[in-house]
């Protein structure tokens, strides 16, 4: 598209044994988590149901607000694959020893805003003044790596703030009630909503320049993926087409809005800050020995738990799906 938790370490013939198993005792219902407010072009091939004529199953789509809602799904068996999952959360199960693995790039785009309640005359000139006061954060999501990453960019002691773990619609309502002086959100209805009642901490420009940005990823679950290679790969090169497949019509728009529950308006805004990196991108970008996921993943592994190698990480990238 244009417009813009241990890891089980099984031996070779146990490896061959499960292979030969799940061949036989294949899935016949694949449960996929995706976000409302994130219209991404597969959910055109979603509403369609191209996943279900492709994989040969029925595709169950449940909506989350968080990232960590995902993984805590994921494992209680409830969901196999997480689209769209934000790379923070991604990370910070994978250090609480999850077995989860991350096959592919969903969506590049701008880091989530942090929204300054308007008249308090706090901006990125002075933002060392945020100190003292409170702000709504989404824990362990790229809403809250956003708001990591400004505050050392600002140079802000974090300590010194009161930090409120909700989601991004209760953040933004907590803006507008006056609860918090601070919200750090993601998803077009909540962002607009902040947006109403606030300025973000730093521009577009400000963030390209301090080099702050970020990108969701597909995971799944180790037992999906060993168990279900195939329905994989086929999930992937759906999302692939449909990415390709992207034209940016009016009617293209309006279902996705309706799908993700937005209007077209806002819906055509997120979009246009969306990359969708396409198979082939991703294995030459992403994925290579130098790629930038595993780079990404393990700073991001400094930011939560001091993984500082990132060896934690690299095990549980897998991009042989993409091929």
């Amino acid at each position: 598209m244009r417009p813009l938790f241990k890891t089980t370490i099984f031996a070779a013939a146990g490896a061959f044994a499960m292979v030969a198993v799940s061949t036989a005792q294949a899935a016949e219902k694949v449960n996929v988590a995706f976000f409302l407010e994130w219209a991404t072009p597969n959910l055109i091939a979603k509403v369609d149901k191209a996943y279900d004529k492709a994989m040969g199953v029925d595709v169950n789509w449940v909506d989350f607000t968080t990232g960590t809602a995902m993984t805590e799904a994921m494992l209680a068996g409830d969901i196999d694959i997480s689209y769209s999952q934000g790379l923070a959360p991604f990370v910070t199960a994978i250090q609480q020893g999850a077995p989860l693995k991350m096959i592919g790039i969903a969506v590049v785009y701008e880091a989530n805003d942090c929204f300054v309640k308007n008249g308090l005359g706090i901006d990125s000139s002075n933002a060392s003044e945020l100190e003292g006061k409170t702000v709504a954060v989404p824990l362990n999501t790229m809403a809250d790596y956003a708001f990591r990453s400004y505050m050392s960019h600002l140079k802000v002691d974090i300590s010194k703030m009161k930090i409120v773990d909700q989601a991004p619609p209760d953040g933004a309502k907590s803006l507008a009630d006056g609860a918090v002086d601070m919200a750090c959100v993601f998803g077009g209805v909540a962002s607009s909503a902040a947006a109403e009642v606030g300025k973000a901490i730093m521009s577009s420009k400000q963030k390209v320049d301090a080099g702050i940005g970020s990108f969701d990823v597909i995971s799944v679950t180790e037992k999906f993926a060993t168990e279900n290679p195939e329905l994989v790969k086929s999930f992937l090169e759906v999302t692939d087409d449909a990415n390709s497949s992207w034209k940016g019509t009016d009617g293209e728009y309006q279902k996705a809005a309706t799908a993700s529950g937005m209007d077209v308006d806002t819906t055509k805004t997120q979009v246009s800050g969306f990359i969708m990196p396409s198979n082939k991108e991703q294995l030459e970008k992403y994925f290579g020995k130098d790629g930038i996921a595993a780079a990404a993943a393990a700073s991001l592994g400094l930011v939560f738990s001091g993984d500082s190698d990132g060896s934690a990480i690299a095990k549980t990238i897998d991009s042989s799906f993409l091929k």
